[in-house]
C-alpha cells in the first residue's frame, strides 16, 4: 500500500472506482498515476495501461501564451467526490488507550468492511476546477498544428479542464471480505464517520491492496478531448471496403495457386469502423495536408470508453 503501490500491476482493482468517479463528478478522470497532476492544455496518449504526458500547447509554444483563457470554478459539488462502493460500517466506536507519557486518551475507531475485489470507498474535499475558457476558438488551429505543421498526430487527447480538492482519501480492496480499520484521536469527533480526515490513519487492514491519503491540492482530475476522424470521411472509407472485399477475394483467387474456398472473404463490419488509424494510413500521398485536415478531423469529448483500454494491462 501507499508509496510502494505498484499502480499498473493491478489497474483492474481502480477501474470501479475510476468509473463511478467519472459518473459522479460529470466526466472527471483521476489521472494516472494517483496523485500526479495534469494541467489544462497537457496532450497525452494511452499506451500500455498508461496515461502517457506529451506535452502542453503553450509550451512549447503551439498556441501562443495569450491566447489561453482560463476560468476557475470554486462550486463544485463536494458530495460528488464522496463515492464508495460495495463498502458496509459494520463498526465505528470510542475506545481509550494508554501511554507512560501521556497516560490515558480517548480515541474514535471505525471498521470498513469491502464486499467484492474493486469494492472501494473515495472522499475528497473542497474540489474546484480550471478551465480552458476559450476552447471553441481555438480547436480548428489546433487540429492542423497537431496533425500536419507541429506534429503528425493520428491519436491524441487534450486536457481542457482540471480539478483538485483539498485533500483525498482512496481505499480499494484486492480481494472479497477485505476490512480496514481506522482510528483517530480527534476529540470532535464522537461516532461520526472519520474515514478521510486529517488526523485519522489506518491501524489494521485486511487484503486491502491500495490505502493513499493525499494531504495536498493538486491538479490531479481531468476532462479531455480526442482527436477523431470525421464520420463522414470514415463511413466512406467502410463503404469502400465493403464495396471491394469480393472483388479482393476473386483477384487472390485468380492469382495464387492454392485452391481457395468458394466462401466469399467475411471480416465483420467492426474490422473497419474500429480502425480509424489504418483509413488515413491509405490516403494517397499529400491527400491530407494543412489545407485538407479539418476534412478529416475533429474533437470529441473523452469518455470512459477511452480509458478501458487502461485497465486491460496486467
Amino acid at each position: 500500500m501507499g508509496s510502494d503501490f505498484k499502480l499498473f500491476s493491478m489497474n483492474s482493482i481502480f477501474q470501479p472506482f475510476y468509473q463511478k468517479l467519472f459518473q459522479s463528478t460529470g466526466g472527471f478522470f483521476p489521472i494516472l498515476p494517483l496523485g500526479f497532476q495534469i494541467f489544462p492544455g497537457d496532450f497525452f496518449q494511452i499506451r500500455n495501461g498508461q496515461i502517457i504526458l506529451l506535452g502542453n500547447i503553450f509550451n512549447p509554444r503551439i498556441v501562443g501564451y495569450y491566447e489561453g483563457d482560463f476560468e476557475e470554478v470554486s462550486l463544485l459539488n463536494e458530495s460528488n467526490w464522496q463515492i464508495s462502493k460495495g463498502i458496509s460500517k459494520p463498526y465505528a466506536g470510542r475506545g481509550s488507550g494508554h501511554t507512560p507519557i501521556d497516560g490515558v486518551f480517548e480515541y474514535s475507531k471505525q471498521v470498513i468492511a469491502f464486499e467484492d475485489r474493486g469494492s472501494f470507498i473515495f472522499k475528497g474535499q473542497h474540489p474546484k476546477s480550471l478551465k480552458l475558457a476559450n476552447w471553441n476558438s481555438m480547436q480548428a488551429e489546433l487540429i492542423i498544428k497537431m496533425t500536419q505543421t507541429y506534429y503528425s498526430f493520428r491519436e491524441v487527447y487534450i486536457a481542457t479542464e482540471v480539478a483538485s480538492v483539498a485533500n483525498w482519501t482512496l481505499a480499494i480492496a484486492g480481494k472479497e471480505n477485505a476490512e480496514l480499520e481506522i482510528a483517530s484521536e480527534a476529540e470532535s469527533f464522537g461516532l461520526v464517520d472519520i474515514f478521510g480526515h486529517e488526523a485519522s490513519r489506518s491501524i489494521q487492514s485486511r487484503d486491502i491492496d491500495y490505502y493513499e491519503h493525499e494531504k495536498n491540492r493538486k491538479w490531479s482530475f481531468f476532462k479531455a478531448k480526442k482527436l477523431v476522424v470525421q464520420e463522414d470521411v470514415q463511413d466512406y472509407f467502410i463503404s469502400d471496403f465493403l464495396k471491394n472485399r469480393r472483388s479482393a477475394y476473386n483477384w487472390a483467387s485468380s492469382f495464387f495457386p492454392n485452391e481457395l474456398s468458394d466462401e466469399q472473404l467475411y471480416f465483420p463490419d467492426h474490422y473497419y469502423t474500429n480502425g480509424r488509424a489504418s483509413i488515413l494510413d491509405l490516403l494517397q500521398v499529400n491527400q491530407l495536408n494543412p489545407n485538407t485536415a479539418l476534412d478529416y478531423f475533429k474533437w470529441s469529448n473523452a469518455d470512459f470508453t477511452d480509458l478501458e483500454t487502461v485497465f486491460l494491462h496486467p
